[in-house]
């Protein structure tokens, strides 16, 4: 979990300091808003691979800023600061921490559901109907009455076959993103991975999760988990904590003090 720190500046950067002239981008040949009524919007830009080029996303005294990946990919984010207008933005890399806004727009969010942001897939809870992790995740709900047995069943599964992976926390790069098929095969993953896994095979269910980051009493570095939609209110879940006291004496339970967490960020 310790290199997760390192990995999360690359995601929670605060403003950069812009320099050059700013360009707009022609409506929708970059930013596509189909999904705003989801929460979401996606990003299309030919990042170049010698650029370091960044997503800004602000709404109001908030912001959150994603590394875009190299070539013309789409890729999608969450607008997961309320209703009101925000402020989009691609920023490329001039020299330093300093950095130049190449595409600018403005876009409404007016959500009647806040929860249908986080049923979403995103850059880093990306899944699919194809994704093994899903197609296990409806396998093993297929008999659950509840959003409640989903949760459970699925909870299960990961403390019980996903271990901490030790190599990986001293080593993962400032850019890594979880992938929840990787995470699935290899059985093993930090916390950022734990909770992108268990998030993405929840929301596969229509169970609405949240990706959160900050800080816990359980864990003495930065740290990732997950709250959960239940019975309409946010329910605090740690897999990675409680994967690592299966088999253990401590005794636990799923559901955990959301007092004993801080919430830096959430996806």
């Amino acid at each position: 979990m310790r290199k997760l720190m390192l990995l999360l500046v690359a995601l929670v950067v605060l403003c950069p300091l812009f320099s050059g002239t700013t360009i707009y981008a022609a409506e929708g040949t970059w930013l596509n808003e189909a999904s705003v009524s989801k929460g979401i919007i996606s990003v299309q830009y030919d990042v170049k691979a010698d650029v370091k080029t960044k997503l800004l996303i602000i709404k109001g005294q908030e912001q959150y800023s994603y590394n875009l990946a190299t070539g013309e990919q789409v890729e999608a984010f969450p607008l997961q600061l309320g209703n009101g207008d925000y402020t989009i933005s691609v920023l490329e890399q001039t020299g330093g921490n300093k950095y130049q806004v190449v595409y600018k727009d403005t876009i409404k969010l007016d959500l009647s559901d806040s929860s249908i942001v986080y049923l979403n897939s995103i850059q880093n809870v990306n899944w699919n109907d194809t994704s093994l992790a899903v197609q296990k995740a409806k396998e093993l709900t297929k008999n659950s009455a509840s959003d409640t047995e989903k949760v459970k069943v699925i909870y299960n599964y990961v403390i019980n076959n996903i271990k901490y992976d030790n190599k990986l926390a001293s080593s993962a790069p400032a850019d890594y993103l979880p992938q929840i098929d990787r995470t699935l095969s290899s059985k093993k993953d930090i916390c950022y991975g734990y909770s992108a896994l268990f998030a993405a095979m929840l929301r596969s269910v229509d169970v609405p999760t949240k990706m959160v980051m900050g800080t816990t009493k359980y864990v003495d570095s930065y740290h990732a988990w997950n709250e959960v939609y239940l019975n309409h209110k946010w329910v605090t879940v740690d897999t990675t904590v409680d994967a690592g006291w299966k088999g253990t004496t401590t005794v636990f339970t799923m559901i955990k003090d959301a007092s004993k967490y801080s919430v830096s960020k959430q996806y």
